[in-house]
C-alpha cells in the first residue's frame, strides 16, 4: 500500500511512500518513548539550543521547503518562504519563554512549601493538515518539544514529502532519535495509533468529522486532546470603518493561501448604509488578485490543494446560488489541468445557504447585510464555529467593546486580520473545537499540572 501526493498545479503525480506496516508503527512508537524517558531529564538550556539549531535550518532551507509546498498544496512561493520564516519564529519563542512558563508556581499553603510544577506527558501523537503543512506542525512540536515530550506526526498524506522534510529538520538540529518521527500512515490507521500505550494525548487540527473521530478513540482511552477545528470567521464591517483600509485588510484576509485557512475571512457582515460601497471596491480589489502557478512571481491565488476539494467548494456555490444568492464575481471553474478556483464573491447570501452555514474553504467571500450594530453581531454569531473574527470601525474603543465582550470566538480582532502568533494563545470554542495552541497556555496543554506539598 503506497501513500501518493499529486501536484494540483498540473494533476501529475509527485511520489509514492510506501505505507508503514502495524509492526513497523508499533517499533517507532517503542523508540519515541525511549527517547521521551532520556529527553524528560534534559534542562530547558539544552533544548533550547536544539530549538533554535532548527530555527536556523528552517531559515537555511526556507527555499527548498517552500518549493515543496507549492510543489504539493499549491501555496504561492512567497507564502511558503513566509512560512518557513514564522516556523523558525516559534521555535525561538519558545527556546526563549519554555523555562518561565513551565516554571515553578509557588502557592501559599499549610506545608513548609507547596508549588505546582509543570512535568511532560510522554509521547505525543499529531494530526495535522495540509494547509499550512509546516507551520501547523511547528506550532505543536516547539512547545510539545521544549515541554519535555516526544512527538509522533501523522500528516496528511497529499503532504507527505513537507512532513518528512518536518522530521529532517530536527534531525538536522540535532535532536536525538526518534524523539520526533513521521509515521507514514493513512487516517483509518490513526484510532490504532491513539490506542497505543506509548501515546499518552493526541492533538488534531482539521475538519469538524477528523476532529469527532479523533476525540472519540482519545475518549475512550481516557487520553487528552486538543482540537483546533473549522471556522467561518465573521467579519463585521460597521458604518464607520475605513472603507479602503477595510477592504484591503478584507481581500488579504480572504485570499490568504489561495482562501484555505481555517481563520481566513469567510462572511463578510456590513451594515446596509454602506454594503453597496463595501461591495463595488471589494469586488474591484478581489478581481485585481492574480491566479496562477505558485512558482510564478505575483501570483496572489494558487490551485486549491486537491481537485475533490475544489468540487466540493464548487458545489457549495452551486447549491447557494440556487437559494438565491447573487455572483459578484468569479465562481466558474476554470478549464484546464490542475484544481484552480478564481477569487469569487457572493451576495444577497442567507440562511439555508452552504455560503452561510458552512465553511467555504476557498477563495469564496460570501457578503451578508446587516441593518446596524446589533444585527451585525447576531449574524455574526449565528454560526456552530467560533475560531476566529473581526471588527472594523473608526472607533477603536467600540471595537474592542465588541471583540471583548460581543463577538462569539478564540480570536477577536479590531480592523486587523485574524493571525496567529506564538505570543497569543489560539483555538476556537463551540465547532472549532477546544485547547489552546501557543503562549503560556498552549506549552501547558501537554504537561502534567503536578500540585506538590511539603511539610
Amino acid at each position: 500500500m503506497a501513500i501518493e501526493t499529486i501536484n494540483p498545479s498540473t494533476g501529475e503525480r509527485i511520489h509514492a511512500y510506501p505505507e508503514a506496516s502495524p509492526a513497523e508503527v508499533r517499533v517507532m512508537l517503542e523508540n519515541a518513548e525511549a527517547a521521551f524517558n532520556a529527553w524528560r531529564a534534559t534542562s530547558f538550556q539544552q533544548r533550547a539550543t536544539f530549538m533554535r539549531s532548527a530555527a536556523n535550518v528552517l531559515r537555511r532551507r526556507q527555499g527548498e521547503y517552500a518549493a515543496l509546498m507549492a510543489t504539493e498544496m499549491g501555496k504561492p512561493l512567497q507564502q511558503g518562504l513566509a512560512e518557513a520564516e514564522k516556523c523558525a519564529w516559534v521555535c525561538e519563542y519558545y527556546a526563549e519563554h519554555a523555562a518561565t512558563q513551565l516554571g515553578d508556581e509557588p502557592v501559599h499553603t499549610d506545608a513548609s512549601r507547596s508549588f505546582v510544577a509543570f512535568r511532560p506527558l510522554g509521547v505525543v501523537l499529531a494530526v495535522m493538515p495540509w494547509n499550512f503543512p509546516f507551520w501547523q506542525v511547528f506550532r505543536f512540536a516547539a512547545p510539545g518539544l521544549m515541554a519535555g515530550n516526544a512527538a509522533v506526526l501523522k500528516h496528511s498524506s497529499n503532504v507527505m514529502g513537507c512532513a518528512l522534510a518536518i522530521e529532517e529538520v530536527f534531525r538536522e538540529a540535532g535532536l536525538p532519535d526518534a524523539l520526533f518521527q513521521t509515521l507514514v500512515i493513512g487516517s483509518a490507521r490513526v484510532r490504532e495509533v491513539i490506542e497505543a500505550p506509548q501515546v499518552k494525548a493526541v492533538t488534531l487540527t482539521g475538519s469538524g468529522p477528523a476532529g469527532r473521530a479523533v476525540a472519540a478513540a482519545a475518549g475512550a482511552a481516557l487520553k487528552k486532546t486538543v482540537l483546533e477545528l473549522g471556522g467561518s470567521d465573521p467579519y463585521v464591517v460597521l458604518e464607520d470603518a475605513d472603507l479602503e483600509a477595510t477592504v484591503q485588510t478584507c481581500v488579504a484576509a480572504r485570499l490568504i493561501n489561495s482562501g484555505q485557512s481555517c481563520i481566513a475571512a469567510k462572511r463578510f457582515i456590513v451594515v446596509d448604509s454602506i454594503r453597496e460601497a463595501f461591495e463595488r471596491r471589494f469586488v474591484e480589489v478581489m478581481g485585481s488578485r492574480r491566479m496562477g502557478d505558485p512558482f510564478e512571481d505575483g501570483v496572489d491565488v494558487g490551485p486549491q490543494a486537491r481537485r475533490d476539494l475544489r468540487e466540493e467548494l464548487h458545489g457549495q456555490v452551486a447549491a447557494s446560488l440556487a437559494r438565491g444568492a447573487r455572483v459578484l464575481l468569479g465562481c466558474e471553474v476554470p478549464s484546464g489541468p490542475g484544481a484552480f478556483y478564481p477569487p469569487s464573491v457572493l451576495t444577497d447570501v442567507r440562511p439555508g445557504m452552504p455560503a452561510y452555514d458552512e465553511e467555504l474553504f476557498g477563495p469564496v467571500a460570501a457578503v451578508i447585510g446587516a441593518a446596524d450594530e446589533a444585527d451585525a453581531i447576531r449574524i455574526a454569531n449565528d454560526s456552530p464555529f467560533g475560531l476566529g473574527a473581526a471588527v472594523f470601525t473608526g472607533d477603536p474603543e467600540r471595537g474592542e467593546r465588541i471583540a471583548r465582550d460581543a463577538l462569539e470566538a478564540g480570536a477577536c480582532f479590531v480592523n486587523g486580520l485574524v493571525k496567529s502568533d506564538p505570543r497569543m494563545p489560539f483555538g476556537g470554542i463551540k465547532e472549532s473545537g477546544y485547547g489552546r495552541e501557543l503562549s503560556a497556555f498552549g506549552i501547558r496543554e501537554f504537561v502534567n499540572i503536578k500540585a506538590v506539598w511539603v511539610k
